[in-house]
């Protein structure tokens, strides 16, 4: 699926399921963002509602009367409390380069199915209204004061989508009125802004981090709104993670609250690609690639000594997503760890012996390991107490130091075998959560037969809980063999 939007008129781009819902506005730009796959959605903090469609899709004389189970998650518009807010034509009528566009507009019955695969009979299921530029808008270009802000930490793209928004809104919209909050979310009230235009933002893709600066934490909800109204601003940008999201829903609840007509729209930043319903997040490409690079080299530098074992830590505070999609991509691994499968060292069917006999058949064994993965572990062995950063994101212990010595006691002390350690840890990151890998799916079980590594479900009573008896059973008497 390819993620590049054709508009800012969100209203229809399918919401993080969560407690508060990503949603949309009709009255933002059509952009097209060719730089990088990414999704861009209006976030306006409301209650999980879903409702159910009042009308029914059956054909033929098929059953289901007035109700097939067709359901759309509905968001929330500015009209919802502005009622008698104006509406005018989209600019993109006017635009030449559109002009021979026939169909410039996206139906509001347009909508798109959570699940593409559906069982006859079944339900329709969930649907999300439709991403695209609606006819009519709710701001004249010439009135729209629009801001852009960088939050958390770093991901590749972040300039690229920045530069688009500005040359999207200016060039295709006619809004020349927009901010730069530098910092942050403090910098809405401790920075002053820079005016954004696209001669300032011409090059800045070709550079790293952020343009505007990034912070974490500083997140003072009446601060930022009082700023927001002070400034004439009616359409904030908000580009970051999940902390960042929350921050914005409560931007758009006290938005709400003061009865202003200021659009919020958030853009998901996460290179671990691990928010539900959106395909791909922009940067996660970009970390598989870097992530295969590491886990060459890894495999250069064990393959060339003497029961060589390789780790390699890449990110992935909740999912493992990066770790599975590099791991297929590179076919060097020997072993895959992520945080949705808990593993275990000792005993039959555990981590050192299957180390171990893949150190007699090959002589040497890559690990890839998401930073999440195991912390329990670690934290029983540090005693550790749980912290959380500025933006109430838990503090990770380093996994792969921790992981990289008990194999080297194992081995050296225990098993009295020579070993040679590599460690690589990337920690260029920016995770955090909603979307996990699914064990019982096909991608994680084409990794496993990929590494031919054990399941470890056998000896993990977390995995117990979650997996039924016969499926366990089944796993841990087939022998997986590698294609």
């Amino acid at each position: 699926m390819d993620l590049s939007l054709s508009s800012f008129a969100l209203s229809s781009i399918p919401p993080p399921l969560k407690s508060y819902n990503l949603t949309s506005l009709s009255n933002f730009p059509n952009y097209s963002f060719k730089s990088r796959n990414f999704s861009l959605t209006q976030l306006i903090s409301r209650q999980n509602r879903r409702i159910r469609a009042q009308y029914s899709c059956n054909s033929g004389g098929g059953s289901g009367g007035d109700d097939d189970g067709f359901v759309v998650d509905e968001v929330p518009h500015l009209t919802n409390f502005l009622p008698d807010l104006p509406s005018y034509p989209n600019p993109l009528q006017q635009n030449l380069a559109y002009a021979i566009v026939k169909t410039n507009f996206v139906s509001p019955e347009d909508v798109v199915a959570q699940k593409i695969v559906v069982q006859k009979g079944s339900p329709r299921g969930l649907h999300f209204r439709r991403a695209g530029p609606r006819e009519k808008v709710y701001f004249k270009s010439e009135e729209v004061r629009a801001c852009i802000v960088t939050c958390g930490g770093l991901c590749p793209g972040i300039n690229t989508v920045i530069r688009e928004i500005v040359c999207g809104l200016n060039y295709m919209y006619g809004v020349h009125d927009i901010l730069g909050i530098e910092g942050g979310y403090r910098g809405f009230y401790s920075k002053n802004t820079i005016q954004l235009t696209p001669k300032v933002v011409n090059d800045i893709h070709k550079r790293g981090g952020t343009f505007l600066r990034t912070s974490r934490g500083g997140h003072d909800t009446n601060k930022i709104v009082d700023n927001i109204q002070d400034r004439g601003i009616n359409q904030v940008y908000i580009i970051g993670g999940d902390g960042t999201q929350k921050g914005a829903a409560l931007i758009y609840k006290e938005v709400e609250k003061r009865g202003l007509q200021v659009a919020v729209a958030g853009i998901p930043k996460t290179i671990d690609n691990d928010i539900a319903v959106i395909d791909k997040s922009f940067g996660f490409d970009t970390a598989v690639e870097e992530a295969q690079r590491a886990i060459n080299a890894a495999h250069v530098e064990v393959e060339s000594v003497e029961n060589g074992v390789g780790i390699v830590k890449l990110m992935g505070r909740y999912s493992g997503f990066i770790a599975m999609f590099a791991t297929l991509a590179s076919r060097d691994v020997d072993c895959c760890l992520i945080p949705e499968s808990p593993f275990y060292l000792e005993g039959q069917g555990g981590l050192f012996e299957f180390i171990e006999q893949r150190l007699k058949e090959n002589g040497h064994v890559v690990i890839v390991l998401a930073e999440g993965a195991g912390q329990e572990y670690v934290a029983q062995s540090m005693h550790a107490v749980s912290e959380k950063d500025a933006s109430g994101n838990r503090l990770l212990l380093d996994v792969g130091l921790w992981l990289s010595q008990k194999i080297k006691d194992h081995f050296t002390k225990v098993q009295k075998m020579a070993i040679n350690m590599k460690y690589i840890g990337i920690s260029q990151r920016v995770t955090e959560t909603t979307k996990t890998i699914k064990l019982m799916d096909r991608m994680w079980a084409r990794l496993l037969s990929s590494t031919n590594q054990p399941s470890f479900l056998k000896g993990s009573p977390v995995m117990q809980e979650r997996v039924d008896k016969e499926t366990i059973e089944m796993i841990d008497n087939t022998k997986i063999t590698s294609i």
